[in-house]
C-alpha cells in the first residue's frame, strides 16, 4: 500500500523533499491510501503515475476525493492513449483518380437534382396554366425590369464592341484573299445565328443568374423560405416562376437588341475599313442575309433563359444558411449557367447543321 498526503500540485514540485522525484524507484502498488491528500493537479497526477510505474489499470484508491480520483484516471487514460500516425498525403495517380471519381459523382448528383427541379418547375407552371396556381404578375414585371431593361446598356455596348472586333479581324484576314467584301456576311451571319444570343445569355447568366441565387439564398439563410412553406405557400410558385417568366420574355428582346448592336458595330468598322458607302453596305447586307438566320438565333433565347433561371433559383434554394454558402452557390450558379448555355448552343449548332438551316 502507498500512503500519500498533503499537496501534490505544481507549486510543490520545486520544493525539495516535499514530493518524490521522477527518478525515484518505481513501486509495485496495489492500493493507494489518499485520505490525507489535500490537493492534486495534473502535474502531481503525472508524478504519482510515474512513481507507481504508469500501470494500465490504476490501483485501488482508498479515501481519495472523487474529483482527484477522476483527474488521476483521466491523466492515466491520456498517457496510455495511442497516438495515430499522421496521414501521409498521396500525390500520385491514385489521388488523381479518387478526385476525378468524386467530381464525377458530384456532377451526377447535381444532374439528377437539376432534372428533378426542372420537372418541379414545369409541373408548377402547368398548374398555373390550368388555373390551379396563381401567377404573381407584379413580381414578374419587377424582375422583367431588373433582368431586361436594366441590362440593355451593357448588352448593347458589349455586342457593339464585339461586332467591331469581328469586322476588323475579318477585314484584315479576308483582304489577303481579295475578299474583303465578305466581311459583311461574316458579321451578319455570326451575330444573327450565334453571337447575339450567346453573348446575351452569358451576360444574363453572370448578371441575373447570380442575382437570383443571391436573393433566394439570402432568404434561405434568413429562414424566409421556411416561413413561406409554413404559411402553406410554394416557393417555386412564389419565387421561381416570376423570375423564369421574366427571363423567358426579356431574353429574346435582349438577344434581338444585341444582334442589332453587333451588326451596327461591324457595319461601322466595315464601312471605315472597306471604304464602302452606307448605302452599298446595306444593299450587300440585304442581298446576302436571309431572315431565317435571325429566327435560328432567336429560337435559342427562351431555352437559354429557362436554363439560366432554373439553375440560378436551384442554387439559391441549396444555400445552407451562411454567407460563405451564399457566395459558393452564387459562383456555382454562374459557372453552371454559362456551361449549360455553351453546351446547349453547341447541340443547337449541330442540329441546325444536320437539318440544313
Amino acid at each position: 500500500m502507498l500512503v500519500i498526503g498533503g499537496r501534490w500540485q505544481l507549486d510543490d514540485l520545486s520544493t525539495p523533499g516535499v514530493l518524490p522525484r521522477e527518478s525515484a524507484q518505481r513501486l509495485a502498488v496495489r492500493q493507494i491510501e489518499a485520505s490525507q491528500l489535500v490537493g492534486l493537479d495534473t502535474a502531481g497526477a503525472m508524478l504519482l503515475l510515474e512513481l507507481i510505474g504508469k500501470p494500465d489499470e490504476l490501483p485501488e484508491l482508498v479515501g481519495m476525493r472523487p474529483g482527484d480520483a477522476e483527474l488521476l484516471k483521466l491523466v492515466n487514460q491520456r498517457l496510455h492513449q495511442k497516438k495515430s500516425p499522421p496521414k501521409r498525403r498521396d500525390h500520385g495517380w491514385l489521388t488523381m483518380f479518387e478526385r476525378t471519381g468524386a467530381a464525377v459523382a458530384r456532377a451526377y448528383q447535381q444532374g439528377r437534382l437539376l432534372l428533378g427541379f426542372f420537372g418541379a418547375v414545369l409541373e408548377t407552371g402547368l398548374r398555373v396554366l390550368l388555373g390551379r396556381r396563381r401567377l404573381r404578375m407584379t413580381a414578374a414585371v419587377h424582375h422583367m425590369e431588373q433582368t431586361g431593361l436594366d441590362a440593355v446598356p451593357i448588352v448593347c455596348l458589349l455586342s457593339f464592341l464585339i461586332g467591331a472586333v469581328v469586322a476588323y479581324l475579318g477585314a484584315i484576314v479576308l483582304a489577303d484573299f481579295g475578299a474583303s467584301i465578305f466581311t459583311v456576311e461574316l458579321v451578319n451571319f455570326s451575330f444573327l445565328r450565334e453571337f447575339g444570343v450567346l453573348l446575351t445569355a452569358i451576360l444574363v447568366a453572370g448578371r441575373s443568374g447570380s442575382a437570383f441565387t443571391a436573393e433566394i439564398g439570402a432568404m434561405k439563410s434568413g429562414q424566409e423560405i421556411d416561413a413561406i412553406r409554413t404559411l402553406g405557400l410554394d416557393p417555386i410558385e412564389l419565387l421561381v416562376l416570376p423570375r423564369m417568366l421574366a427571363l423567358l420574355i426579356m431574353m429574346p428582346v435582349l438577344s434581338f437588341l444585341a444582334t442589332l448592336s453587333g451588326m451596327l458595330g461591324g457595319g461601322l468598322v466595315g464601312i471605315i475599313e472597306l471604304d464602302l458607302s452606307p448605302g452599298l453596305y446595306l444593299t450587300r447586307m440585304q442581298e446576302t442575309t436571309e431572315l431565317r438566320h435571325l429566327w435560328v438565333g432567336l429560337i435559342k433565347a427562351p431555352v437559354f433563359a429557362f436554363l439560366i433561371a432554373v439553375v440560378g433559383c436551384l442554387e439559391g434554394l441549396k444555400v445552407q444558411g451562411s454567407a460563405a454558402s451564399v457566395g459558393q452557390h452564387t459562383t456555382s450558379a454562374v459557372v453552371q449557367g454559362i456551361f449549360l448555355v455553351i453546351f446547349v448552343d453547341a447541340l443547337f449548332a449541330v442540329f441546325f447543321m444536320e437539318i440544313g438551316l
